[in-house]
């Protein structure tokens, strides 16, 4: 079976079987095409130096050299990697931070997902999977873009490994067909591109879930969360 720990489109993607996520993503053309290639470009390249960094470790380190030399030089290339591994997360913060802000300066979405009917479409989609490959935790379907936090199991109810893209993929066709169809629409609906933070602890799971809810909130369409119909929390 193809290893699926890492997949990329403009981003790259980190996902293992068992993780949390909060998971972002947008209408198509929600947000402008290049207007966040920039942040794309130097991820990738952080991401290379990481990666040439990794091989690299154990290289040029010949069996003769004394211990503390190549214990010495070995931790001078893991403080470099894990440098590079700040810096490249500090910088996908900030990505992702941009690309929220864009989304939340769009009024007038060619597809309105809060419509009550869209809305239960992506609701249904968001709540297919629960207790088959993962656990829902909350989400919030804004008029141009959907926030989810979500644990996925380690493996299905047959034994195979639960891996993100494969639920993203689910997730995303199901509710563009049905959401085309609605709209008497055909074509891309999605933006092909999600924004997907691993959950590290608790803390990091509250603060997902608090901004997931309080988005319609900041957005100023309520004043409490509950009052939102695509607000969902498990608690």
């Amino acid at each position: 079976m193809q290893k699926k720990e890492y997949y990329k489109h403009n981003l790259p993607h980190f996902q293992q079987p068992g993780q949390a996520y909060f998971v972002t993503w947008s209408l198509k053309d929600a947000v402008p095409k290049h207007a966040l290639q920039h942040f794309a470009n130097k991820l990738e390249i952080l991401r290379s130096q990481i990666k040439t960094d990794l091989a690299d470790s154990f290289s040029g380190l010949a069996d003769s050299d004394p211990p503390l030399e190549k214990k010495s030089r070995f931790g001078d290339r893991e403080t470099k990697i894990e440098k590079l591994k700040n810096k490249y997360n500090l910088l996908k913060k900030r990505y992702i931070k941009a690309y929220n802000d864009l989304l939340d300066v769009q009024l007038n979405p060619y597809i309105d997902l809060s419509k009550p009917e869209n809305t239960e479409i992506i609701i249904n989609a968001l709540k297919y999977w629960e207790d088959k490959k993962l656990k829902n935790h909350a989400f919030c379907v804004m008029p141009n873009h959907v926030h989810w936090v979500f644990e996925l199991f380690e493996k299905d109810v047959e034994g195979n490994p639960v891996y993100l893209q494969d639920i993203m993929c689910s997730v995303k066709r199901f509710s563009a067909n049905e959401i085309n169809k609605l709209e008497n629409r055909s074509g891309s609906l999605w933006q092909k591109e999600s924004f997907d933070t691993t959950i590290r602890d608790g803390k990091h799971l509250y603060y997902a879930v608090e901004y997931t809810l309080t988005n319609p909130v900041k957005a100023g369409f309520v004043s409490d969360w509950r009052d939102w119909p695509g607000c969902w929390n498990a608690e």
